[in-house]
């Protein structure tokens, strides 16, 4: 073997070495200049081409959850309609702002180019609706009712309709089941806006610019539940809008259904019997202003006594709220707030305010208690009262001579009430009381939750008034420089009362107290605290917080949140004052100034209590109030210019009563004709998919309600005989006509 040595091979590594040196650092030097190349010298033009390339978001709406009743009946959920939209952006990118497109499509929906057009305008303090509240970057609706043909020709003829979009979306249903309308309840949606995305936008629930926001009623109060979360896919996309990859995707969380306690039967029997007392009360003559009973508005709350859960809740007058879906029209907008409108976007039930009347004077029982007056002790109910010269009479000056509290409570005596308050503003010091007076009447007042919210789980509830002593003062010094211009010794009685309050209006007068003790003056209160007021009286005193959300469900069904009943304070009554004022108020249903309205009651196995009231008003006709209670629901109605208590809103009480036990007219009870002989307390049956058990509501439950209490031939069974009905009995009679024939309607001694 012959041996190389290592002295030859040296010179031609080291050679190969340096060779890759070479192309190494000529490589490296080649990258590094196309690199100067590409982002010092041609930095900026790459860097704009680059600029088109960008991530686009497509937004997928998460499904608003229902809301039902406590059967589990959809009082609003959604359903798939074509939606014609416009593209505001786009528009404006146009020379004419996008008029000649619009115009294009009024003519393919059928409407006029100044609605299309007054629809796509954003709202401002100067632009009056129909405009568009929403944000000015996402699709703005024209209209949810497009026609499958009207949607081809859009979508077909895209060069014709740029910035136009037509395609199936889920719009918010209210579907008022079995002719319910629970409008005021429910509420309504609307665009969110800048303004709104900007202030969550760093919360744990950030709005996005598609998302539609709950305005008021449950909608709003439960928007965050029942909004879900919007999927969102994010696109990398070039600047042709090709697109070059998927970013990332997250998927829609739909939202929560929220169960209610409403029950949508006794809903529109609420809703109907309200109506129809309204109805009824403008045929009636209203004596003191010589003219009909005008009847403008009304309240009517069923509350479940144990609970304070809300079964219904109308408001009079009421509106549709599915004009709101997909954008109001001008022509609905003015039907809801215009001057002749009479407002029916309020919920009377908890907004509206008035004087109580004489419903008021369980209070005032409880205060004269509280004072040391003796519930048995004997009152004098004389026909009139007098305090330095002004005489306040008694109730179509009825002398019922001496009685007892609950005697006075029964014939509703206000001579009685004067009395006591009186007295009580004469301890207390009179009109420049020394010390710091008791107030009993008023203490009590606070006690029994007037005078602020009762902490409804409705948006806007309105706080009544207690007119004690310092609300006298802050409304004193808030009135005063008015009072003391306008005031006259010697003028009309407005400009009478403004001298006597620009002088002492800040003091507690005797009248002043003597009125309130019957509900009257400047107290306000509202249906919704009344109705807790009676409902405590009937579960043995506790204050309920009255509640419509009964249950939050998450969309699968397997998150179920109770909304479990809570109260706020106990009615300032021993037991004993409780039982016996309780005594009292079932002899008004029986003997007092309801008994004529619950002739034929079965008292013996659902004991009936009530309360009636009338309460005047300065310029107005008088309020018409009705509360009432049994062992399982309290029930207050009231009608604003409506009459006396149990003259106007006594009837449609009592039908709802009937509706709710299954009474007839004869006073036997039918279970199978009840609509809810007890609370409902089950939540609906969940579906293993999540889906709830939704039960079939008949066409118009009131109407059928009518006919089997009066067992009219509506209620006929398959072989046209009368269901329930005695043969012989006459059909074609009203309830009011056969209780007269039977003697069991009679003409009260008092009506308040």
């Amino acid at each position: 073997m012959t041996n190389i040595p290592e002295t030859g091979r040296t010179p031609r590594v080291q050679i190969r070495l340096v060779m890759i040196q070479i192309l190494v650092l000529s490589l490296l030097g080649t990258l590094g200049g196309r690199l100067w190349y590409l982002q010092i010298r041609e930095g900026e033009a790459y860097a704009k081409e680059a600029s088109g390339n960008h991530v686009q978001q497509v937004v997928d709406p998460a499904p608003r959850g229902s809301i039902l009743d406590a059967r589990g009946v959809a009082l609003a959920d959604n359903e798939t309609r074509l939606v014609v939209s416009a593209s505001r952006t786009e528009l404006l990118k146009m020379k004419d702002d996008g008029k000649a497109v619009l115009t294009k499509l009024a003519g393919v929906l059928g409407m006029k180019p100044k609605e299309v057009m007054e629809k796509v305008r954003l709202c401002d303090a100067e632009t009056p609706q129909p405009c568009w509240n929403g944000s000015p970057y996402q699709p703005i609706p024209i209209t949810d009712e497009a026609t499958a043909k009207q949607a081809l020709q859009i979508r077909e003829r895209a060069e014709d309709f740029p910035g136009i979009t037509a395609e199936p979306q889920a719009v918010r249903r209210y579907a008022g089941p079995g002719g319910s309308n629970t409008a005021q309840v429910l509420g309504y949606l609307s665009p969110v806006t800048d303004e709104e995305i900007t202030k969550a936008q760093d919360t744990d629930s950030p709005y996005l610019r598609s998302d539609q926001v709950g305005r008021s009623g449950l909608e709003r109060q439960y928007d965050k539940a029942l909004r879900g979360k919007a999927g969102v896919t994010r696109y990398e996309v070039d600047n042709l809008g090709r697109v070059i990859g998927e970013a990332e995707a997250d998927p829609a969380q739909p939202g929560a259904n929220l169960v209610t306690s409403i029950d949508a039967r006794v809903q529109r029997v609420a809703e109907y019997e309200l109506n129809e007392a309204m109805k009824e009360a403008r045929k009636q003559w209203d004596r003191n202003t010589q003219e009909q009973y005008k009847a403008d508005a009304g309240a009517v709350v069923v509350m479940e006594a144990k609970t304070g859960r809300v079964v219904a809740m109308a408001s009079n007058p009421s509106y549709d709220p599915n004009a709101w879906v997909g954008g109001i029209s001008a022509k609905d907008y003015k039907k809801l707030t215009g001057k002749s409108s009479n407002y029916p976007l309020l919920n009377r039930a908890i907004q509206g305010q008035a004087a109580p009347g004489s419903i008021f004077k369980v209070v005032s029982t409880a205060a004269a208690v509280q004072a040391g007056y003796d519930f048995d002790g004997r009152y004098n109910c004389s026909s009139a009262y007098s305090v330095g010269g002004q005489t306040f009479k008694n109730f179509e000056s009825q002398n019922h001579g001496m009685i007892n509290l609950g005697r006075a409570l029964e014939v509703s005596c206000d001579t009685v009430y004067y009395s006591l308050a009186h007295n009580e503003w004469k301890k207390d010091g009179g009109i420049n009381p020394k010390g710091k007076p008791k107030d009993y009447f008023y203490k009590a007042a606070h006690q029994f939750g007037l005078g602020k919210e009762t902490g409804i789980d409705l948006p806007n509830e309105v706080t009544g008034r207690v007119p004690d002593r310092q609300w006298k003062q802050n409304y004193w010094k808030a009135n005063k420089d008015a009072w003391c211009k306008t005031g006259k010794k010697d003028g009309d009685y407005v400009e009478q009362i403004a001298y006597e309050n620009c002088l002492e209006g800040n003091k507690m007068r005797a009248g002043d107290e003597i009125n309130y003790s019957i509900g009257q003056g400047d107290t306000l209160v509202t249906p919704i605290q009344m109705a807790t007021i009676y409902a405590a009286i009937s579960n043995g005193g506790t204050l309920y917080n009255p509640t419509v959300g009964k249950a939050i469900i998450s969309a699968d069904g397997k998150q179920v949140t109770e909304i479990k009943p809570k109260a706020h304070g106990k009615l300032p009554v021993s037991k004993q004052t409780l039982a016996q004022m309780d005594d009292a108020l079932e002899g008004v249903a029986t003997r007092g100034t309801a008994a004529w309205r619950f002739g034929g009651w079965p008292q013996d196995k659902i004991p009936m209590h009530a309360k009636t009231g009338t309460a005047e008003v300065y310029g107005k006709q008088t309020t018409s109030w009705f509360a009432t209670y049994t062992k399982d629901y309290a029930i207050v109605m009231t009608i604003s210019q409506g009459g006396t208590g149990s003259g106007a809103s006594g009837p449609a009480v009592r039908n709802i009563y009937d509706a709710l036990y299954g009474v007839s007219d004869d006073g036997t009870i039918n279970k199978k004709n009840a609509l809810l002989y007890q609370p409902q307390k089950k939540l609906p049956k969940i579906q293993a998919d999540g889906s709830i058990d939704s039960p079939k509501v008949g066409k118009d439950p009131a109407k059928k309600q009518r006919a089997l209490q009066e067992g009219t031939p509506e209620n006929n069974g398959a072989d046209g005989t009368q269901q329930g009905a005695t043969v012989g009995t006459p059909t074609n009679e009203n309830r009011d006509t056969r209780r007269r024939r039977q003697g069991r309607r009679r003409r009260p001694r008092r009506l308040t």
